[in-house]
């Protein structure tokens, strides 16, 4: 969603509160109440609002607040506090972080199980307090029985945050040497307040068991979502007694180097969900052939990228720029994590090939913004450089995709540049353990496809692999996925759920016309 429209939400939300808060207070205005009421009122003195204590779970307390969603209207009632940890262990009297940390508390008439329900962002680099509002309706049954929790990993959200400046777009562009520079202003200016070495799974595993701790808690139950799923499999590992049950939504095995995959995982993922239109008489003869529609728009690009004047969603103000084949990659790569999303592409390369670029243009810059706001990337930095960096290598096969190889040579030269923390010589073991686990994967997945799923069940006697048709990243709050998901947590026996309403998930079909797809 373009800035300037979240914005005109946001005004908007608020302009709706204050407003009913008026109606609400002015229904018995002063002509309906005795002039002596009004009067008293009116000579009265503001009292002082005392505030109420905080809720306490375990050691942490806790006061009300309200979750704000990323995108749209939605927000949840929530309990949010605070706990301290050493950025350095081996320094407990140095540095201390203050972990941000929201408890949605169990339905008031609930019998609350005695583990609790974690919820683990992905990213690397989202905040989980964040990001929870846009998921809240998958965990609806889930709070029937359970508390859930939200920690921002150190580094992300509230949790000393480490982001980088939003107006540095040198991160984005194709010029190492550009990226190298930005790479050294952003670890200069946040190891003012950090030491980018502390910032790794295995640090956030350590916060998290510390967290358990200080609730009171004698279990978890994870939910892991896309890196998120790194995380719980981490701590499935080092603290198998404190886990009850892990759920990995599009899951990176723990033998996962990240990067490195990329570039084949999407041309696998696009080519399904292009064969959508290739399948349909009506989308072909509207908008042709999007494979060799892209394949071709990707040759001219690289040749003499075309001046396009567009409109920016942002500001409305309208531009010239240079339509470069990264951004035109960048945004075949994440559109695709939403086959919704996805459905507009062949059309918009249909645009492409007759000369229309203004589509892609503003589509890009759109994405290029709105992804600056979600992640923290000095956070990525710290857990890809010390986790993955060493086991960077180029493929062959790459070559000649719209990704290449670009991911791990861009991502080598920062990493070169970037602090790195230890890590567990066993840390890219396969977790192999008898922990109840639910593994969920999309059809269409571009970055974590379902093959990941299957390597990760092999060594997870306990588990069961859902690959949900038609369906791209993060599916926990597709079709009836939320029921099957809260009897999972209620019972710890993926392989005792009946699955059968996932049949009914279907396939979006593709536009063929900016009025949307064929009726």
């Amino acid at each position: 969603m373009p800035r300037k429209i979240r914005i005109l939400l946001a005004l908007l939300l608020v302009a709706g509160m204050f407003g009913y808060r008026y109606w609400r207070d002015q229904r018995a205005g002063p002509a309906d109440r005795p002039a002596a009421s009004v009067a008293a009122e009116a000579t009265k003195a503001p009292a002082i609002a005392t505030p109420p204590p905080p809720r306490m779970f375990g050691r942490i307390a806790f006061r009300p607040c309200t979750l704000a969603a990323q995108f749209g209207p939605a927000s949840v009632e929530a309990q949010c506090g605070t706990f301290s940890v050493p950025e350095d262990p081996a320094r407990p009297d140095g540095r201390k972080l203050a972990l941000n940390l929201a408890w949605v508390p169990a339905a008031a008439d609930a019998e609350v199980a005695a583990d609790a329900v974690f919820m683990l962002a992905g990213g690397p680099g989202q905040s989980a307090v964040d990001t929870y509002p846009q998921v809240a309706p998958a965990f609806r049954d889930v709070l029937k029985h359970r508390n859930v929790f939200l920690l921002d990993q150190r580094g992300t959200g509230k949790s000393n945050p480490l982001k980088c400046k939003p107006e540095d777009d040198a991160f984005d562009g194709s010029d190492l040497a550009a990226v190298r520079a930005a790479t050294e202003r952003c670890r200069d200016t946040l190891s003012r307040h950090a030491d980018l070495r502390f910032y790794t799974t295995t640090d956030a595993v350590r916060d998290l068991e510390a967290v358990r701790i200080a609730l009171g808690v004698p279990q978890l139950d994870l939910v892991g979502i896309s890196y998120g799923t790194r995380v719980a499999q981490q701590y499935a590992m080092r603290h198998p007694a404190s886990t009850r049950a892990i759920v990995l939504d599009s899951v990176a095995p723990n033998s996962l180097i990240l990067g490195n995959d990329f570039a084949g995982n999407l041309e696998r993922a696009l080519d399904l969900q292009f064969a959508r239109c290739e399948e349909s008489v009506a989308c072909t003869s509207a908008v042709g052939h999007p494979r060799a529609q892209l394949d071709a728009l990707m040759a001219t690009l690289r040749a003499d990228p075309p001046l396009v004047r567009y409109r920016d969603a942002a500001t409305g103000a309208s531009r010239e720029e240079r339509l470069q084949p990264d951004a035109v990659a960048g945004l075949m790569r994440m559109y695709a994590y939403m086959p919704l999303v996805s459905s507009l592409l062949p059309l918009q390369l249909g645009e492409a090939a007759h000369g229309r670029y203004d589509g892609l243009m503003a589509l890009s810059r759109m994405l290029g913004s709105s992804l600056g706001d979600q992640m923290a990337m000095g956070m990525q930095l710290s857990v890809i450089c010390s986790e993955d960096a060493s086991g960077f290598q180029a493929d062959p096969d790459a070559e000649g995709t719209l990704l290449g190889n670009q991911f791990s040579e861009f991502l080598g030269a920062q990493c070169a540049l970037w602090p790195k923390g230890a890590m567990p010589a066993d840390f890219h073991q396969p977790l192999a353990s008898t922990v109840p686990a639910l593994v969920l994967e999309g059809e269409f997945d571009p970055v974590t496809p379902p093959r990941y799923g299957e390597d990760v069940v092999k060594t997870l006697p306990n588990a069961r692999l859902l690959v949900l048709r038609g369906q791209g990243h993060n599916v926990i709050g597709a079709g009836c996925m939320p029921k099957l998901f809260a009897q999972f947590l209620q019972t710890a026996d993926a392989k005792a759920l009946d699955g059968k309403c996932l049949d009914t998930l279907g396939y979006v079909p593709p536009f063929v016309s900016f009025n949307g797809w064929e009726p």
